[in-house]
This record gives C-alpha cells, sequence and structure tokens, in this order.
C-alpha cells in the first residue's frame, strides 16, 4: 500500500505515521523516527517563532505550513521539526518531519515553508488538522489547517472569507481577529495587496496612527530592493491579529499592485516592470532605468514568496520576472467548487491612455484604446488556461479569484459608456473582458462567480457580456456574479481619489461615487458602499451563494463590525437578485 493510502486507511482513527523530510527530496520516507519527547519543552515561542506560523494552499492531502525563525535564535546545525495531529493536545500524531539545518537560512531571510501534499489523509470535512514546530528545545504557538475536502465528498456547502488591501499603517487589523475566531469558515483567500510598499504615502496612508509607522532600512519611505520588502513583511506578520488569522486558518493569496508598486504593470517595449509611481520612475536620480525596474519586481516576488505561504516556487537564478514566479493556480473543492486564483499584474500590457492620474488612469475623458485587443491584463498563457479551465469545469460553482473589478464602472447616457471611471481595473481591457465572458456565455457555464478586492469598496454586481444592453429579459447577456470585499485598512475609494485632486474634482468625484449615481450609471451593481472598511464572506450552497459583508472600524483594534449587508445569488438563475440589509452586526 503507498504512503497516500496507508494515511487514507487511517482515516480519523489515526494510529500515529511518523516520517522524516529532506528538504528538496524527491519524496518522504518511512523511517520509523522516534516521537520527539515533548514534555519539557519551553513554550516562550515568540523568542523563537517570531511571526509564529501559518498554513496556505490546501490540498486533498496536504497543506502548505509556514513558520520563521528569529536569526538571533538560529543554532548552527539544529535542525526544526514539525507534528501534525488530528488533536491540539498532538495525542494522534500523523505526521512527525525534520527540516534540515541547512534550510533555515538568511538566503530565504529565515522563512521555512514545508510542503504536506500528499501527507495527510483525505477527509470529507478537510480537518481540521493541528500543527505545530519545535526548535532547540521550543515550541511554536498551535497552528490549525484544513485541507480541500475529498474528492467523494458530497459536501454542498463552503464558506469562505474575503480579504484585501491590509494597510498596516493606515489602521489596526480588528477585521482579522474577527475573521480569526469565525469557526464557520473554510478558508480565506486574501485577493492582494497583502502589504503596501510605501511607509508614508499621503497618497494612500492618511497616517494618523503613530504605532504603526515604520522606517525602511534603505531610508526613504518606498521600499527600494528586497531588504524593504522583508522588514515590511517581517513588520505587519508581528501584529498580533494576524497572526491570529494566519494561526486559525488556512489562506488562499494572490498579490496585487501594491506588493510591488502601485499599478504597476509590464512594459513590453522596454521588457520590464511599468511602476508609474514609484521612485525609480519619477525620480530623476534613477533615470528611469530598466534594470532597477526589473530588479524592483523580482525583489518583491522573492519577498513575496518567502512571507506569503503558497505553493509557489521562486527561482532565484531566473532574470526575467515571467521566468522567476508564477501564482496563478486552481483549487478543487470536492467537485462542489473550483476555485482559480488569477494575477492582475505581472503580465498586463500598459495603461491604455497613459500613465497619469485624472484623465488617463482615471476618467479618461476623450480615449477608448481600453477597447484595444492588444490590450492584456492576463497575458496569453494565463487567459488561455483560465478559459480553458473556466469552460470544462465540471463544478457546481465556478469561481475567480480576482484582484481589480471585472464588472464595468463608468459614466454613461443610456447604457453607452461616455468614459469609465478607473482603467486600472478590467475597464481598461474590455476587449479581453469580452473575450472570456463571451467564452462563458457561449459555452453555457453556469453558476460563474468572481470575488474581487482592490477598490476599498463593498460591491455587489452581475456580470454581463454587454453592458450597453440594458434589456433586463436578455439573460444570455448574463455570465454571472462579482463580489467586491472592501479593504481591511486602506483608503476608501473617495479618499484616494480626493488625495489626488484638486477642490474641485473633489467635489465631482464625491458626486460620482454616491451610490445613487454609481447604480445609476452602471445598473448591473446591485449594491455599493466605498465609506466603511471590513471584510466580508461568501458562503456557497446547493441552492445559492451568499455574500455577507461586514464594516469594522480600523481605528479600534476589534471592534466589532457597525454593519452587515447580504447580498444572496440563486444557483442557476441571475435573476432576480435577493437582497437584504441589516445593522444589527454579528
Amino acid at each position: 500500500m503507498d504512503r497516500r493510502r496507508f494515511l487514507s486507511a487511517l482515516g480519523v482513527a489515526g494510529g500515529g505515521l511518523f516520517v522524516t523530510w529532506q528538504a528538496r527530496a524527491a519524496s518522504w520516507m518511512n523511517l520509523g523516527l522516534v516521537p520527539l519527547d515533548t514534555r519539557n519543552l519551553r513554550t516562550d515561542s515568540a523568542r523563537v517563532f517570531d511571526l509564529s506560523v501559518a498554513s496556505a494552499d490546501p490540498s486533498e492531502t496536504g497543506v502548505i505550513l509556514w513558520t520563521h525563525i528569529d536569526p538571533a535564535a538560529v543554532r548552527g546545525g539544529e535542525p526544526l521539526y514539525l507534528q501534525v495531529a488530528l488533536d491540539a493536545q498532538f495525542n494522534t500524531l500523523l505526521v512527525q518531519a525534520r527540516v534540515n539545518a541547512d534550510e533555515i537560512s538568511p538566503e530565504r531571510d529565515h522563512t521555512v515553508k514545508v510542503d504536506l501534499d500528499g501527507q495527510l489523509p483525505a477527509m470529507a470535512s478537510g480537518g481540521p488538522f493541528f500543527y505545530r514546530f519545535i526548535y532547540d528545545g521550543t515550541v511554536s504557538r498551535t497552528g490549525r489547517c484544513r485541507t480541500l475536502p475529498a474528492a467523494s465528498a458530497q459536501r454542498k456547502r463552503y464558506k469562505l472569507a474575503l480579504l484585501t488591501c491590509q494597510d498596516y499603517t493606515n489602521g489596526y487589523y480588528g477585521a482579522l481577529a474577527h475573521v480569526a475566531r469565525d469557526d464557520s469558515i473554510d478558508h480565506v483567500l486574501h485577493l492582494g495587496d497583502f502589504i503596501y510598499e510605501t511607509a508614508g504615502d499621503p497618497r494612500f496612508q492618511s497616517l494618523p496612527f503613530a504605532d504603526r509607522t515604520m522606517v525602511l532600512p534603505s531610508g526613504g519611505t518606498v521600499a527600494l530592493d528586497v531588504n524593504d520588502y522583508r522588514f515590511i513583511y517581517r513588520t505587519i506578520r508581528r501584529d498580533p491579529n494576524i497572526q491570529a488569522l494566519m494561526e486559525r486558518h488556512t489562506l488562499i493569496c494572490v498579490p496585487d499592485d501594491h506588493e510591488t508598486a502601485n499599478d504597476t504593470y509590464w512594459d513590453y517595449a522596454r521588457d520590464t516592470l511599468g511602476a508609474p509611481d514609484h521612485p525609480y520612475t519619477t525620480d530623476a536620480k534613477y533615470g528611469a532605468d530598466a534594470g532597477l525596474l526589473r530588479r524592483l519586481k523580482l525583489d518583491s516576488q522573492r519577498a513575496w514568496s518567502e512571507y506569503v505561504p503558497a505553493r509557489v516556487s521562486f527561482d532565484a537564478n531566473a532574470t526575467h520576472p515571467f521566468e522567476a514566479l508564477k501564482v496563478f493556480r486552481q483549487f478543487n473543492f470536492g467537485g462542489f467548487l473550483e476555485l482559480f486564483m488569477i494575477e492582475n499584474r505581472t503580465y498586463r500590457s500598459a495603461h491604455a491612455c497613459g500613465e497619469k492620474d485624472f484623465g488617463q488612469r482615471y476618467f479618461p475623458l476623450g480615449c477608448t484604446k481600453y477597447n484595444s485587443a492588444d490590450q492584456t491584463l492576463l497575458g496569453k498563457t494565463q487567459l488561455n488556461w483560465l478559459v480553458d479551465g473556466l469552460t470544462k469545469s465540471r463544478a457546481t460553482w465556478k469561481l475567480m479569484g480576482n484582484q481589480t473589478f471585472f464588472g464595468r464602472l463608468a459614466v454613461t447616457f443610456l447604457g453607452t459608456q461616455l468614459a469609465p471611471l478607473n482603467v486600472d481595473a478590467w475597464d481598461g481591457f474590455q476587449a479581453e473582458r469580452r473575450a472570456l465572458t463571451g467564452a462563458l456565455r457561449d459555452a453555457k457555464v453556469s453558476n460563474f462567480l468572481v470575488a474581487t478586492g482592490d477598490l476599498h469598496t463593498y460591491m455587489a454586481s452581475n456580470i454581463k457580456h454587454d453592458y450597453g444592453n440594458l434589456n433586463p429579459l436578455a439573460l444570455d447577456n448574463y455570465v454571472g456574479a462579482e463580489f467586491m470585499t472592501p479593504s481591511v485598512t486602506s483608503s476608501t475609494l473617495a479618499e484616494m481619489l480626493a488625495a489626488k485632486a484638486d477642490a474641485q474634482t473633489q467635489v465631482l468625484i464625491g458626486r460620482a461615487l454616491a451610490a445613487p449615481a454609481v447604480r445609476l450609471n452602471n445598473p448591473h451593481i446591485q449594491f455599493f458602499d466605498s465609506s466603511r472598511q471590513g471584510y466580508s464572506t461568501l458562503e456557497m450552497t446547493d441552492a445559492h451563494a451568499e455574500w455577507v459583508a461586514y464594516a469594522v472600524d480600523k481605528s479600534v483594534s476589534g471592534e466589532l463590525p457597525a454593519r452587515k449587508c447580504i447580498a444572496r445569488q440563486r444557483k442557476n438563475m441571475w435573476l432576480p437578485w435577493l437582497m437584504a440589509q441589516s445593522t444589527a452586526g454579528y
């Protein structure tokens, strides 16, 4: 019996299988490793495991487990041990692993990532399992993780938490504390902006939180290299609320722009990173040097792969970001839900109407280049992968984890678009969006959902193939529904845009972003609120998908949600929407 079948046979009864793991080895080896004596372990975990523990990227028989060793606690030749059990007391031990000492190295900034795929029993429930690390006689805090449900599982209800835009300097992580203690959540989708590359940029950060400021190693206010990025990750990962979140839930993450720099793209003409607001582009002393910008992208990819656990590998020898890291990937939740996590930033072309703010990236009046077929958000390889996966999926629900707003958000007249509000989103790549929705429509893909972040706004919206068609009875024009989760702490959409505008433009922005105006111009949008921060959940059942949005006061860590909005989408039916709102909190 092979190892996977053996573990499956163990099921919940356990039996204790002890293995040792050699990093980068081809397989696990059953060597009959004697269980560690854990009776006298030190429990001052923060001294060694200063950033606690985390789990991510579930498979049917495993997860990624992560930790970081404080450099001051590193002991030459000392291995790291890992234990996984069915219970928090570790009485029913499933796996014991050993990581060689040379894997705890400054080359990865003393982060350790262990892939347990194929090592845990396939279970209909997906767990929970409990895990801990042991190093130099000290035990870490206990983490809880979940795998994907077994392929044969008949589960017909899954609940995901949705998070995005957690600017550490711009508020407290009370929203993460709420998600951490919600045991009804199966997994957490983080849709990008895990960090912000800036530590004092007034365009994005109101900076009222004196105890959450940062001084980067480079001495500036914007990350310039891998040391700056690593410093930001280490800083935010010391926050007790983010530690609680990552200890209690298994995450699935993708980066957005701020893991590198604001509104990034790929400058295909120069074959380098496009970063319109970064000092490497704006400061004359750097001369928009293509080599510096390419290295910045590689550095940000490296730090993300180290500090945001995921089943991806960063190639440190690669000299091009396309070859260094690929993060788009797929997850199958027992055949009931299939999740496609896409990546919006690495392969996208430049902004269609220019790289300035108003009139180019935002409100590009008089420009229609965003309709060009030359504009790509995903790149050919990722687009083909996505279309193929969505159109061939046999899952009840098909979910796309997406960074920037997929639908239309525009100023219109009788359905005709006059100007999109933000061509940094999919509105700047309308031909590619129509190619995707057209493929979904032609293949008659049902129950397609999109979970989105980035815009610091609560939004629930129908997805249409042709947004100019206002006929509500043209049911073949509806291809799905989109739910946007708000920022955890980052400035609201109105605050961000107002910070870049003069007084007159601020008035126009306020009017344009008022919910009645948004819905009048974009009748496919059912709910819009850009005045609060928080998080949301998305629960899929055999009858409907339900999105619940929570508002959490970022100025007080742990504040109860102040407002709850619920949007429900029936299975196999795009109309009508059923909406309910409540102010009762939890």
